[in-house]
C-alpha cells in the first residue's frame, strides 16, 4: 500500500539584484510517495511536503473580500524520516520527529523575515536546533516506555525559499540535486561504512556493499541523547530537480538509474511512481519513500 501527496505552487526568484525588481517566478512542482516494499511487514517511513505562506484572517470588513487571504511568497518544506526499532517503535519515532518539525516550522521559525543578513546566517542553526529538539523528544519518549527503548529515525529535510535551498540531515536517508544531467548527492550517509571511507580505511566502491553500511551512527533518538546535524545551503536554478529518499530506494536502485528516471519523467508524480516500482522490481527489501520536486520557470 502506497500513500502520496502532491504540491504545485509558484516561488519568487530573487536570485540577483537585476532580477529583484522584476521578481520573475519559479514554479515548484512536487510529489511524494511511500511504500512498504516487498519484505518488511510494516512501513516505518514518514514523509512531508508542505508550503508556508503569510496569512490574514478577516473577521469583519466593510467591503466584500475573502475571509482568509494569503501572501504571495511561499516557503517549501520537504522531509523524509526512516524509523528504526521493532514493535512499531520505528514508526512512532519517525512520526514524532515529523510532528516536532511541523511544530517548529509553525511556531518558532521566522521564515518571513526574508532570511537576509543575520536571519539568513542563523537559519541553518535554527534548523539544526529543530532536529536536536526532535532528538530530545524521541529519546525522552523512549525512556518513558520500555517497549520503545532505543527507537530512532533518520531525518532529512530540505527547505526552499526563493532560490535558497537549506538542507539539514541526520542518518542514512539522502538528498540529491539533479542539474545539467548530473546527480549531486548533497548529504553524507551517517553509517559505520561511510565513516571508514571518510577516514581512508575503506574505498567508496567497497562501501556500497560493505556489511557495515546499514549500521547508522547518527540518528534522531536511539540509545543515547545527542546528534550531529549536517547542514548546508545551496542556490537553486531553473531546471533543478530535488530528490529526498530513504535507503529503501538507494539500496535497490543505482544512482545512475535514479538519474535516468528523473531525466525520463518530467512529471514528479510519474518519477516517484517509477522510482518506487523499480525499487520493488529489484527486491523491495525495505520501505521505500521518495519526494521529487522540480523547479522551473513560470509561464506568463
Amino acid at each position: 500500500m502506497s500513500t502520496s501527496a502532491a504540491l504545485t505552487m509558484p516561488m519568487a526568484d530573487h536570485s540577483s539584484p537585476t532580477t529583484w525588481a522584476r521578481a520573475s517566478l519559479l514554479t515548484v512542482h512536487s510529489f511524494g510517495m511511500t511504500d512498504r516494499g516487498r519484505v518488511r511487514p510494516k512501513n516505518e517511513d514518514q514523509f512531508l511536503i508542505a508550503d508556508m505562506a503569510k496569512a490574514m484572517r478577516v473577521w469583519q470588513s466593510s467591503r466584500p473580500q475573502p475571509e482568509t487571504q494569503f501572501g504571495d511568497e511561499r516557503g517549501f518544506l520537504f522531509l523524509v524520516a526512516d524509523g528504526m526499532g521493532g514493535h512499531q517503535a520505528g514508526e512512532r519515532a519517525s512520526s514524532l520527529a515529523v510532528e516536532t518539525i511541523e511544530d517548529f516550522m509553525l511556531n518558532t521559525f521566522k521564515w518571513f523575515f526574508h532570511l537576509e543578513g543575520p536571519e539568513e546566517r542563523s537559519a541553518l542553526t535554527e534548523f539544526q536546533a529543530a532536529l536536536r529538539k526532535a532528538d530530545e523528544r524521541v529519546y525522552e519518549r523512549a525512556m518513558r516506555r520500555p517497549e520503545l527503548y532505543g527507537m530512532g529515525t533518520t531525518l532529512t529535510m530540505a527547505y526552499a525559499l526563493n532560490t535558497d535551498l537549506y538542507v539539514v540531515h541526520v542518518g542514512d536517508s539522502r538528498c540529491y540535486l539533479a542539474r545539467d544531467r548530473r546527480l549531486y548527492k548533497l548529504t553524507h550517509d551517517h553509517t559505520l561504512a561511510d565513516e571508514l571511507v571518510r577516514r581512508g580505511h575503506l574505498d567508496p566502491e567497497e562501501a556500497v556493499h560493505h556489511h557495515l553500511r546499514h549500521v547508522v551512527t547518527n540518528a534522531v533518538g536511539g540509545h543515547t541523547l545527542g546528534i550531529e546535524v549536517e547542514a548546508q545551503k545551496v542556490k537553486l536554478e531553473r531546471g533543478d530537480v530535488l530528490l529526498l529518499c530513504s535507503d529503501g530506494l538507494t539500496e535497490m536502485v543505482p544512482e545512475q538509474r535514479i538519474l535516468g528516471i528523473l531525466l525520463e519523467q518530467a512529471n514528479p508524480q510519474l518519477a516517484c511512481t517509477r522510482l518506487v516500482e523499480e525499487a520493488n522490481e529489484r527486491g523491495g527489501k525495505d520501505n521505500i519513500t521518495v519526494i521529487v520536486a522540480r523547479f522551473g520557470e513560470a509561464q506568463s
